[in-house]
């Protein structure tokens, strides 16, 4: 089992929502609203931090627990309906799940998926 989790720009979300329900067998998702900085240093390329100069950019972070075979569509799909472009697309990162539990039937798992 894997853990996809996306870092996606707000714009984009339902573009990505309506593209991941394309896939047959979808398991779900978990969105939450963040706020951060990515690499970049801004305009000019320099960035210094003042107590009231903090500046961060709003994403979405998106959680999908899903069977290894789905990786590789739900991430493509992902990819593809999130792009714009330009920068602060976002990012996708890929981790291995040890396990998974359903807390209302105790089914553990791929069946808990």
């Amino acid at each position: 089992m894997k853990q996809i989790t996306a870092t996606i720009q707000p714009h984009r979300l339902s573009n990505v929502v309506r593209a991941l329900h394309q896939l047959p067998h979808f398991p779900g998702f978990t969105i939450w609203d963040a706020r951060g900085q990515g690499r970049g240093r801004g305009a000019g390329g320099a960035f210094k931090v003042t107590e009231d100069s903090i500046d961060y950019h709003r994403k979405n972070l998106l959680q999908i627990t899903c069977a290894d075979e789905l990786v590789t569509s739900i991430v493509e799909t992902i990819q593809k309906s999130a792009h714009t472009g330009n920068p602060g697309d976002g990012l996708i990162v890929v981790t291995d799940v040890a396990e998974v539990i359903r807390i209302r039937t105790g089914e553990k798992q791929d069946h808990a998926l």
